[in-house]
């Protein structure tokens, strides 16, 4: 892995790097409050799971901060004073918490009543759950305030800040300087995104609830091999999108996605820490090819300097339905750039998976390939349908994974020679014009599938039906009908 040495850190980097820190302390505090519960008597352990869970949530919240001011490097400025409010006296609680668990001259209820009790006093009443409530609503506001939400309000910011500079006195932390870096003139602490945007396809993706999560095995670390840069070591451009943000190694790494504003191109930032410090390696989804190892995605990069493919990360999921989603999203994202020369066809096949059912549909007016795979390692079964022909051909449209629903008699049924309905079936579309409304135009609300032969209907069925895995006499070459989408 590649780590430049680190020059001097301006004031804005300090402390986003405080957050990182303050995220890797409050890891460790949550882990030892856990480790003094399991000494404890059942009835203490919901007050301190309470606790334990908040400020697992506040080191999330930390390192999420961190990550997303890469990509909205130009409005890390308006977020300075506030995090210099919170991050001293966040640090101090999470001190004196350990201070207590580390106590070993008392017993272990006896240093949870201690800690709760003297906690609460100095805080005057907040109770210690309710103090990590305050904190992690600040930050929660901060990402707001940085990506321009519109769930951002700057009085609840305010009153929240007021709540903390109080609870600072009240532990005899000095106040804040008055500034931290430039001024910053409120009406760009308020500034509207440029324009309302719609919602991209790929926003969604991992916001919506899995139908089945289905484990991989022989689950390893994820891992980054850069080239890494430093916090604000990387070049980004202002008004960037993130369209979606993963975490692994639980939030060791991450990595966001999101669009170049000057191009409309998708872009990978991946962040991993290296002796404590966050570093960071960018890419253009054109400039890497993924692959399917086991149950982790690779994504490759090509060296100029020596000529040669590279592993730029290594990524394991815990799920075959969350890898199946990143992979057809990565390659979407990347089929549709017009940044990307060429495609390799291996980038369109999700390795280990054997195909049972190939044939062409008419979808929303498009047509489409619709495959039924089955995963060789979890025997997971999904539909999968892709562009039929043209510069796209193969490009993924979306997909649906098969649960135990489709056992019942109900699911599936044959409402015509052409037609077959699915119920209770969730889409996963990696197109921004596919509309899967038009395909619910029933009183069921079920999904319709439309097949252009017979016969491929009737061998759809089967495939559920009986078991069977025929081929497709349609699945090699593309017939007389319109295009897919081409964006």
């Amino acid at each position: 892995m590649e780590y430049p040495i680190m020059a001097p850190l301006p004031v804005e980097a300090h402390l986003l790097q405080g957050c990182c820190r303050e995220a890797e302390r409050a890891e460790l505090t949550a882990l030892n409050l856990d480790g003094l519960r399991m000494g404890l008597a059942d009835t203490f352990h919901g007050h301190m799971v309470l606790v334990s869970e908040e400020i697992r949530n506040g080191s999330l919240l930390l390192r999420d901060l961190a990550d997303r001011s890469q990509v909205h490097i130009a409005r890390v400025p308006v977020v300075l004073d506030y995090l210099n409010v919170v991050l001293p006296c966040l640090s101090r609680s999470l001190r004196d918490i350990q201070m207590y668990i580390d106590d070993k001259t008392l017993s272990r209820e006896i240093r949870w009543r201690k800690m709760c009790n003297r906690m609460t006093e100095e805080a005057v009443g907040l109770s210690l759950p309710q103090r990590f409530v305050l904190y992690n609503h600040f930050l929660t506001m901060l990402k707001y305030l940085l990506t321009r939400s519109t769930n951002f309000d700057l009085n609840t910011l305010e009153i929240l800040r007021t709540r903390i500079l109080q609870l600072r006195e009240q532990r005899g932390i000095p106040p804040p300087p008055l500034q931290v870096g430039a001024l910053i003139r409120q009406e760009l602490m308020l500034a509207p995104l440029a324009h309302e945007r719609s919602t991209h396809w790929a926003e969604q993706i991992f916001s919506l609830p899995l139908p089945s999560r289905t484990a991989l095995k022989h689950i390893r670390p994820s891992r980054s091999f850069g080239p890494h840069f430093p916090l604000g070591g990387v070049s980004m451009p202002p008004d960037s999108r993130i369209l979606f943000k993963r975490s692994f190694n639980d939030d060791k790494i991450s990595l966001m996605v999101f669009l170049n504003p000057i191009n409309q191109s998708p872009y990978l930032l991946i962040r991993t820490f290296h002796q404590g410090a966050p570093w960071f390696s960018l890419r253009g989804a054109h400039e890497l090819c993924i692959n399917r190892e086991g149950s982790a995605l690779q994504l490759k990069r090509w060296s100029r300097s020596e000529e040669c493919s590279k592993l730029w990360a290594v990524l394991f999921f815990l799920t075959w339905e969350e890898m199946v989603l990143f992979y057809c999203t990565f390659v979407a994202l990347k089929a549709r750039n017009t940044l990307t020369v060429q495609m390799h066809p291996e980038e369109y096949k999700l390795a280990r998976e054997k195909r049972l059912f190939q044939a062409q549909i008419i979808d929303d007016g498009y047509k489409h390939s619709l495959i039924v795979y089955e995963d060789q390692q979890t025997q997971g079964l999904r539909l999968h349908a892709a562009v039929w022909e043209g510069e796209l051909r193969q490009c993924p449209v979306w997909t649906a994974f098969i649960t135990h629903q489709s056992q019942s008699p109900t699911w599936l049924s044959r409402r015509s020679r052409h037609r077959v309905w699915l119920k209770d079936v969730a889409l996963y579309v990696f197109c921004q014009k596919y509309r899967q409304e038009n395909m619910r135009q029933n009183k069921a609300g079920a999904f319709e599938i439309y097949f252009v032969s017979e016969e491929a209907a009737g061998r759809f069925k089967e495939v559920f039906v009986n078991n069977a895995t025929p081929q497709s006499s349609e699945a090699n070459g593309p017939a007389a009908a319109k295009a897919g989408p081409s964006n």
